[in-house]
């Protein structure tokens, strides 16, 4: 029997001969698909500038040098994430410092960020501060902004699980409560270009300097007559490029991102209607918003979760832990942050379990999923 994934990218005819057309083509690397991609982007998402780039990791690093982080600042995020959401910082030579969790959304905690920040002498107060979509269920962005201009802090939105996601009647992704929006396009994701991700901003500023960060730090000069040398390293800058095959593949999937979401959603709903017990808790929605369902998260007791990861897996179906805390990771206890300033993400950490969804998940599959929890919790 094949193994059943918790997570898997949906190819069809259509992308795989857009791939093709592009090997056939005049251009492989920067060209005219990059181009095409991010004004599709612009036309979903909202914003007024788009930047197509080889993984949200790096589009997070080149968003933190975009808006000045350097040694000694501090970047603020939630550590029930994957770690290039700290990472960044580190890469800029600044601080990380996390913020717990709400025990109902999972997400950062606003009320648990204003207390931060009320405590936390001037010095030590964020320059950024990463809010997570965690599975795509949108952070409460109007509060956040209410306290980024209180605390004077940029706003970094991962979105990186939010493509179709959103929050006030609008997409994730328009930045009206952000300086940056980031979001991936891994195969697991909502959408896949392979690898990939993209940064999203209103600020042409940003947008000039994330642009020029992404290809080298050079800055193209205008052409004169009869000079060559027409090129100019401005920064110290990276190849995180996008290649022409990944946008190809981007605007064909992103033509089905709706489909997607809305089966993703279909599937979740199966699990909320059809598991049944007060032992289990599902991630919560905050009001006036819609999420994108990336992840199916559930959380229940300790001695229940291992159980149903041990027998779902010798029914060949695999599911997920996300995440680790970012603190507990090994590279992370040098710096020596106190697990217990982060209850409820330990509590998480504890009770968590990501089950299958993806666009072809089969109805059979979600039905045994569905019994198999049931008979362990009944």
């Amino acid at each position: 029997m094949n193994r059943i994934s918790y997570a898997k990218q949906d190819i069809n005819s259509e992308d795989i001969r857009v791939v093709n057309s592009v090997l056939k083509s005049r251009f492989l690397t920067t060209g005219p698909k990059i181009v095409e991609f991010e004004k599709k982007i612009l036309d979903f998402f909202g914003p007024k500038h788009a930047i197509a780039v080889s993984s949200a990791t790096s589009a997070l690093h080149i968003s933190c040098l975009s808006l000045g982080l350097k040694k000694n600042d501090y970047l603020w995020t939630t550590p029930i994430s994957f770690v290039a959401s700290a990472n960044c910082a580190l890469y800029c030579g600044a601080k990380v410092d996390f913020v717990d969790i709400d025990s109902n959304n999972f997400n950062i905690s606003i009320k648990k960020l204003e207390e931060k920040l009320k405590s936390t002498p001037k010095s030590k107060l964020p320059k950024i501060v990463i809010i997570v979509h965690l599975s795509g269920h949108p952070v409460d962005l109007k509060q956040v902004k209410k306290l980024s201009k209180i605390y004077k802090f940029k706003i970094i939105e991962d979105a990186s699980h939010a493509a179709g996601s959103t929050y006030n009647g609008s997409r994730i992704g328009n930045c009206k409560y952000s300086d940056v929006c980031v979001f991936s396009f891994h195969p697991v994701k909502i959408i896949t270009t392979g690898e990939g991700g993209a940064i999203l901003t209103n600020s042409k500023k940003i947008f000039n300097k994330a642009r020029v960060l992404r290809s080298h730090g050079i800055f193209m000069k205008k052409q004169k007559k009869f000079f060559c040398q027409n090129y100019d390293m401005k920064y110290l800058g990276y190849h995180y490029r996008m290649n022409e095959m990944q946008a190809a593949l981007g605007i064909s999937q992103l033509l089905r991102i709706n489909k997607f979401v809305r089966v993703r959603n279909k599937i979740s709903d199966y699990y909320k209607k059809n598991i049944k017990s007060s032992r289990i808790k599902f991630q919560e929605i905050i009001n006036n918003s819609t999420s994108s369902m990336h992840l199916f998260i559930i959380r229940l007791p300790n001695f229940y979760r291992n159980r149903i990861y041990k027998i779902l897996k010798e029914n060949f179906i695999d599911t997920n832990f996300h995440y680790i805390p970012i603190y507990r990771h090994s590279y992370y206890k040098k710096f020596k942050f106190k697990i217990n300033s982060f209850i409820e993400s330990e509590r998480y950490f504890k009770e968590a379990i990501t089950l299958p969804l993806y666009f072809s998940l089969e109805k059979k599959i979600q039905m045994k999923i569905v019994k198999i929890i049931n008979k362990v919790v009944r």
